[in-house]
């Protein structure tokens, strides 16, 4: 299933919740057999947010970290015909954030997502935690 695009064809469209459900499963499952600790942190009605959602996960190593990274980039492009607007991370691999204007996807070494813990900036966000696929 391919997301459909905003006009113009640059941005997922997730205005409309099954396009939403649809962007998240095609960045989710570029993860599979691969991630562990995944969390969507949705941020709809939360007033001032950068982003609608938040896909936060670990790999690790920074091996692995990188390799998600790629996984979800080829898997995004491939399934959506998107590319993340911007990429921060890739020198060291510690955390990989990945812009894809609606939803920002961060990948982390498991000791830099406890130290961040970004999983609990938004208290007042909605949770959902994806089973380990690994």
């Amino acid at each position: 299933m391919v997301p459909e695009r905003s006009e113009g064809g640059g941005h997922w469209n997730i205005c409309q919740s099954l396009s939403e459900q649809r962007q998240l499963y095609i960045i989710i499952q570029g993860y599979v057999n691969r991630i562990l600790y995944i969390r969507i942190v949705d941020l709809n009605g939360i007033d001032e947010t950068i982003c609608k959602y938040l896909v936060i996960c670990e790999g690790n190593s920074p091996t692995q970290v990188s390799a998600l990274y790629d996984s979800v980039r080829e898997f995004a492009r491939k399934e959506a015909g998107q590319k993340p607007v911007t990429v921060d991370g890739l020198r060291n691999c510690l955390w990989i954030a990945m812009d894809y204007t609606d939803v920002i996807v961060h990948i982390f070494l498991p000791e830099t997502r406890e130290f961040y813990d970004i999983d609990h900036l938004w208290e007042d966000a909605k949770f959902t935690d994806i089973p380990d696929f690994e």
